[in-house]
């Protein structure tokens, strides 16, 4: 039975059944969506988030990021190109001379979870760096001067339990992988346990996946295909209002030129297209050709939308009716925005959803693209945006003339800087998604659930007030 109003992820929750699936591992959740992606998490298509080590080390774990509308075509293609050749387990090191100052070190160390570099010679690794080693050192003393000798060095294509036993045995946290003595990547001991548990988001020809966005202005048929030409595995058409004349004539033009990609290469991309919150909405993005129907107004943490116009919808509701009429049209949706746990990751699938974007929640870790900030207690944060913020309307109006510009930016809906703080315990992107992946799969036992398609169909959800919600948080402290 359903409510006579709408609800939010907060407003419900789940009850366990009978289930005879007694192991976490024994979940499946590759994503029905058709996007390749093994598990359930798309990184927004925010600027302050999405960009190429997020979508290298979100893709190594079986998701996949999708880069925003509004980044310059010819970074997008680099981008795609450095995620498409990173290799599918090992991760990408950050690499340095025997010369290069410690300075230099510090600068990059933080760019990548792993915080270490490799120091190489000819290609050939003779040394690692980590942070401890640059503590209480001149900053303009040498890579060569604090390196260590790497304990262990793996051999490419090295069985990952030989490798994590190697560096236990070693007390090896890092170790290079070459292949014919030279550098091909690095392993830690929790990547290499990762690794064992998590399946990459390949394509046909086994690259990481990558998606990109594309607008509804301009030459809309031209960038898409120009994106296509650069290999992405999925493209969205996007804009905060989807159900609107100007994407129903947009998306048709979008589905040509990949269907046209198609033809030419024998590889099919699937199609996104939103945001909306209605069956209505839903039935007309498939008629006009949409694979996916991304799902989702307001929810957002950066988005002002329903505080500045009352427009949206609450995030639970809205996902359950339109995946409910994506079904009956053959299509499936994404679920986009309002995920601040693991629980709403879980509530979303329940809903419906083949998968679920995370966008600021992902913002406050190492491999988004902001810089790294300390505030005056000292925490680190970085710092995120929404997309029709004045900040991002100005960077994706850059080519207008100034008047014109000028009057773009009196518009905004959402937040221009907000603080997304590290947590010091999970500051990358994998450790959320260890997080958020172990919370699904939990979910999924509890439901008697092997697959996502399953999970919707067995998964009971009921409602619940706000004190029901609050008897469910954990107290760090007593009462």
């Amino acid at each position: 039975m359903r409510p006579g109003h709408d609800l939010t992820y907060d407003d419900v929750f789940m009850v366990p059944s009978r289930s005879s699936v007694t192991s976490r591992l024994d979940v499946d959740l590759r994503t029905p969506d058709g996007v390749g992606t093994t598990i359930p998490v798309v990184v927004a298509n925010m600027t302050a988030v999405a960009g190429r080590r997020m979508a290298e080390t979100v893709a190594r774990r079986g998701g996949i990021a999708v880069l925003p509308q509004d980044i310059p075509l010819p970074e997008v293609r680099k981008t795609v190109e450095r995620v498409r050749s990173s290799h599918p387990v090992y991760e990408t090191p950050i690499v340095v001379e025997r010369s290069a100052p410690v300075a230099q070190l510090l600068s990059v160390m933080h760019k990548r979870a792993h915080r270490a570099a490799v120091v190489v010679e000819a290609g050939r690794p003779i040394g690692v760096v980590t942070e401890a080693d640059t503590q209480g050192v001149d900053r303009f003393a040498s890579a060569g001067h604090v390196m260590e000798e790497p304990r262990v060095v793996l051999e490419e294509g090295v069985d990952l339990r030989e490798a994590f036993d190697l560096m236990e045995e070693a007390h090896a946290g890092l170790a290079p992988v070459v292949a014919g003595g030279l550098l091909r990547g690095i392993v830690t001991r929790t990547g290499l346990l990762r690794s064992a548990i998590y399946a990459p988001a390949l394509d046909a020809e086994g690259r990481l996946c990558v998606g990109a966005a594309v607008g509804i202005n301009g030459d809309v048929p031209g960038k898409a295909a120009e994106l296509l030409s650069y290999g992405v595995d999925v493209l969205v058409v996007d804009t905060a209002h989807g159900h609107q004349d100007k994407m129903l004539h947009a998306l048709p033009q979008v589905v040509t030129a990949r269907d046209a990609h198609e033809a030419a290469t024998g590889r099919r991309v699937p199609v996104v297209a939103g945001n909306v919150v209605s069956r209505a909405g839903v039935e007309d993005l498939v008629a006009a050709g949409a694979d996916v129907v991304k799902v989702g107004v307001g929810p957002g943490a950066m988005c002002t939308t329903r505080m500045m116009t009352g427009v949206g919808r609450p995030q639970f509701s809205a996902v359950l009716e339109c995946a409910e009429a994506a079904r009956e049209s053959g299509a499936q949706v994404w679920a986009d925005g309002g995920v601040k746990y693991p629980r709403d990751v879980a509530l979303a699938l329940a809903a419906g959803a083949a998968s679920v974007m995370v966008g600021s929640w992902f913002a406050g870790t190492l491999e988004s693209p902001g810089d790294l900030m300390r505030d005056a207690d000292g925490r680190s944060y970085k710092e995120s945006f929404g997309m029709a913020s004045a900040r991002a309307v100005k960077n994706r109006t850059r080519d207008l003339s100034a008047f014109e510009r000028a009057r773009s930016s009196l518009f905004e809906e959402g937040i221009s800087s907000g603080r997304m703080f590290l947590d010091p315990h999970r500051p990358g992107v994998e450790d959320l998604l260890d997080q958020i992946v172990s919370g699904v799969r939990s979910a999924f036992t509890y439901a008697g659930a092997r697959s996502i398609g399953e999970f919707h169909t067995r998964a009971v959800v009921g409602i619940q007030g706000a004190a029901g919600y609050e008897e469910g948080r954990p107290r760090h402290t007593s009462w």
